[in-house]
């Protein structure tokens, strides 16, 4: 039987990636909470933190965290609907992409959330990196580009973000005024989420044979400025149709490789054994991800 004090330092030390803030969320002394995590160690008989700044788990502690996170949902779960359920919200981790969450899952969730009295806390990754906020524990369930389910896990396809390589009209005059060019790409600005994001680089190598590294790139890490910026005429981008609407149409930005647009399929993976609210939350994601992506023929 795994003790609980020790799981929540465990736990804590994890979250807030040392023994010092941990102890602080806790109300104990670091020392107190260092006792407990090397208690658990050596009962389980294995290390499971690896003491760095930030504190990091080893395998054999992502897994433990895992177990630790979908027992505690379980229970606050429990808790919840045997008290007053207002005053017992119930909170979920989820892992999503910055694009996600700029666009369609807060709306889609968002009646959901508060019927259900759920609060979110969500871990933000490229989506290509989601996958790996799962395999650590820090995420019961979230959106990803990986078809593949973790072992342990259900995967779902949702459908595809679609994405447009767009630029103002102004931007487009001064730099691809013969349109996307090779050797202009050379020179141009590329706005870039971060130093994960790969659809720009990946849609410049297969179209112009152009690697990464060989074009100037302003780093923009928000759904939200990145667009702003593309709008501003800093650089150009892939910007998803949830957020750039009707702008082509208007013309206030223009489609770069008309006809080529980039695709990013997403998936929705959780544990196979869920607690009966992540369930229904799972559910509803599906659900609304029907009508707020793209879904293939």
């Amino acid at each position: 039987m795994l003790d609980a004090r020790k799981g929540e330092a465990l736990l804590a030390v994890i979250d807030s990636g040392s023994f010092e803030q941990a102890a602080a969320l806790l109300h104990l002394t670091p020392s107190a909470v260092s006792q407990r995590v090397s208690a658990m160690e050596n009962e389980l008989g294995t290390p499971l933190l690896i003491r760095s700044k930030p504190c990091r788990a080893t395998p054999a502690g992502q897994r433990l965290v895992q177990y630790l996170r979908r027992s505690r949902l379980l229970e606050a779960e429990f808790l919840a609907e045997s008290a007053d359920s207002d005053a017992h919200p119930l909170t979920i981790a989820l892992a999503v992409n910055n694009d996600t969450l700029a666009t369609w899952l807060l709306p889609g969730l968002a009646s959901f959330l508060i019927e259900e009295q759920i609060l979110l806390d969500i871990a933000l990754d490229d989506q290509d990196h989601t996958y790996t906020l799962l395999s650590q524990g820090s995420a019961l369930a979230g959106v990803s580009s990986e078809a593949q389910p973790m072992r342990g896990c259900t995967v779902e396809r949702l459908g595809a973000m679609r994405y447009r390589l767009l630029a103002t009209p102004a931007f487009v005059a001064r730099w691809f005024p013969d349109g996307l060019q090779r050797e202009a790409a050379r020179r141009a600005p590329l706005m870039v989420f971060d130093r994960k994001d790969a659809l720009q680089s990946a849609f410049l190598l297969r179209e112009l044979g152009l690697p990464a590294g060989s074009y100037p790139c302003h780093y923009i890490p928000s759904s939200d400025a990145f667009t702003h910026a593309v709008r501003l005429g800093l650089g150009y981008g892939m910007v998803p149709e949830q957020q750039f609407g009707d702008d082509i149409d208007n013309g206030t930005l223009i489609d770069l490789a008309p006809g080529k647009p980039t695709d990013v399929m997403l998936y929705w993976h959780a544990w196979r054994v869920q607690s009966p609210k992540l369930e229904r939350l799972s559910a509803r994601l599906i659900a609304v991800t029907r009508a707020a992506l793209r879904q293939p023929a």
